[in-house]
């Protein structure tokens, strides 16, 4: 005779693990697992794995791309591990480790000025960049890799060039204190991308788990290593550029993965290009994917935003010109070969995407192929800021409801502004 089933009264989940259901039998209710065979969550292998290691409310409770970002991280951290070993291990020959001759209070004074020039590095380029690790995560995040491995590579060449050893660290180790602040800094950046659930904090905390298993996946690996490389440094040098080659790809993979739908200057001008060619709107993954990912030093046109009245008009005529057919809470120049934009204190996130969209918009007409190309009629620069105001008219409201529409996040921009706003006299007739 076949077993009363019961009545089911409700079903639970947890996050996207197994489903299990409540049933009223005998008067007693009854809990079991809904579909055929498996194990609670808590007490599979798979399950304390997750538990551990990956955030609560996995994948619900990330972004899209936390796995393949996460991989290749892991990757990357499993072989820089092993190219830091060898570099400590450098190190340590080069301040006496070993060495009968060599003195304690020589070692000492190496290692504090090692420390002390990296700390004077941190300092200064915090100050100097530290606006622009939100902005340009990505090609900062990937800067500060090939910087440390520069840095792991100083070191291990260090100890044969003993006159020039102290030189030689110090600079490896300004270089690591550079990696301390762009690393740490656009990790915090991507890990507010990858937070859907304002879950910052455990994101973050399990990562930093994900990172000492690697790192003792790494010891263990070291101890069968430095046997073998001391006093060899033909294989010490073929396994650094090794485990750097790997380094270095799986750092590129990790970059390349990342899909963040909040426009900085690179995703919006890709963005904003394809729209004026054939009016299609890229979706993130797409624009994400044609988003430059290595830092460009001395671009053709910059774009400054957010700065001083005084780099846009010098004069009352020039003013005129600025607000002439702009209604806008931001003026626009162009001075000194680089697109300016002056941001008035009442202006939107939706104000500062279209005044990057004019920007540019201007820098690509300013920029040498676009000079080529264009019709031998040249357009003074005044010109140029009152078209782009024509422009926008036209196609920034469709532009931004496309964008939108898209998938991509406009309540909030990464664009690099500075803080300098401008109050101006609306010109009265």
């Amino acid at each position: 005779m076949e077993e009363d089933p019961g009545v089911v009264l409700a079903t639970e989940r947890y996050g996207s693990a197994e489903s299990w259901k409540y049933l009223a039998k005998d008067g007693v209710l009854e809990r079991r697992i809904d579909g055929s065979g498996g194990e609670s969550r808590g007490n599979s292998v798979v399950g304390v794995f997750k538990s551990v290691f990956l955030p609560q409310g996995y994948p619900e409770s990330v972004s899209g791309d936390y796995l393949q970002y996460q991989f290749w991280d892991t990757v990357q951290a499993f072989s820089s591990s092993l190219s830091g070993t060898l570099a400590t291990q450098a190190s340590l020959k080069g301040v006496g480790v070993g060495n009968q001759e060599a003195t304690v209070a020589a070692a000492t004074v190496t290692w504090l000025l090692r420390d002390g020039t990296g700390m004077l590095g941190r300092i200064l380029f915090a100050w100097r960049k530290g606006s622009k690790l939100d902005s340009e995560a990505k090609k900062w995040r990937l800067f500060a890799d090939v910087l440390n491995d520069i840095a792991m590579f100083m070191e291990i060449l260090a100890p044969y060039f003993p006159a020039f050893f102290t030189l030689i660290v110090c600079t490896a180790g300004i270089f690591k204190s550079i990696v301390g602040v762009a690393g740490g800094a656009t990790r915090a950046a991507l890990t507010v991308h990858q937070a859907r659930r304002d879950n910052m904090a455990d994101i973050s905390a399990k990562d930093g788990s994900q990172e000492t298993l690697v790192n003792l996946a790494g010891l263990l690996v070291s101890l069968i290593l430095i046997p073998l490389v001391t006093d060899n440094p033909l294989l010490t040098l073929s396994l650094f550029f090794l485990f750097t080659i790997l380094h270095l790809f799986a750092n590129y993979k990790a970059v390349r993965s990342v899909v963040m739908e909040t426009f900085n200057e690179a995703r919006l001008s890709i963005a904003l290009q394809q729209y004026l060619r054939d009016k299609r709107i890229l979706s993130p993954r797409e624009a994400n994917q044609r988003e430059p990912v290595f830092l460009e030093f001395g671009k053709a046109v910059p774009i400054k935003i957010g700065v001083r009245l005084q780099e846009i008009a010098q004069s009352p005529e020039e003013l005129s010109l600025a607000l002439k057919g702009n209604d806008r809470p931001y003026l626009l120049g162009i001075r000194n070969g680089c697109v300016c934009v002056c941001l008035g204190p009442e202006a939107s996130v939706h104000d500062e995407i279209r005044a990057m969209c004019q920007a540019v918009w201007l820098s690509s007409k300013l920029s040498p192929k676009e000079s080529t190309c264009s019709s031998p009629k040249q357009q003074s620069h005044w010109e140029m800021v009152h078209e782009s105001h024509k422009l926008m008219d036209t196609i920034f409201s469709p532009f931004l409801r496309g964008v939108e529409a898209a998938g991509w996040d406009i309540k909030r921009t990464l664009l690099d502004w500075d803080e300098w706003r401008v109050e101006w006299k609306t010109k009265t007739s």
